[in-house]
């Protein structure tokens, strides 16, 4: 996967004063992946995140590597150590970033030439977006390929 590119001054605002980052997204990882991720370790230094551990899937792996990314402070993202079951090529996901004026529809609408598809964005990047009305510039999402 990579290093993955964040804007630093973009995102969630989760880092308190003088608190220990990599113990802070370690802690909203575990909360919002559960289950999913197992033995999992961060580390941060100068606005970049490591992370390894075990993910159940290629998505899970995605995720946390997208909600670490998009926390304000966060500059730079390397998910490489975390472990999943293989992954087809054919399987891959692509990322967006959003731009200004862009909605869950409009980019359903690019993706998958329905804006009513909108939903399937949502499902797969609940963890990153709470509500598919509030949605930002900058924020980086997947755009994982529709069910046959």
């Amino acid at each position: 996967m990579g290093f993955f590119d964040f804007l630093v001054d973009y995102g969630k605002d989760l880092f308190g004063m003088g608190g220990n980052e990599a113990e802070e997204i370690q802690k909203m990882l575990t909360t919002e992946l559960g289950s999913n991720i197992s033995d999992l370790q961060v580390t941060f230094e100068d606005g970049v995140v490591n992370l390894s551990g075990k993910c159940d899937s290629q998505a899970t792996k995605e995720k946390a590597v997208l909600l670490a990314g998009n926390i304000k402070g966060v500059k730079q993202v390397s998910g490489d150590k975390l472990e999943t079951p293989p992954v087809k090529k054919a399987d891959e996901t692509v990322f967006y970033t959003i731009q200004r004026g862009d909605t869950l529809s409009k980019i359903a609408k690019k993706y998958y030439g329905n804006a009513m598809k909108y939903p399937v964005l949502f499902e797969a990047n609940r963890e990153v977006i709470k509500d598919p009305d509030l949605i930002y510039p900058n924020q980086v999402i997947r755009i994982p390929k529709l069910p046959e």
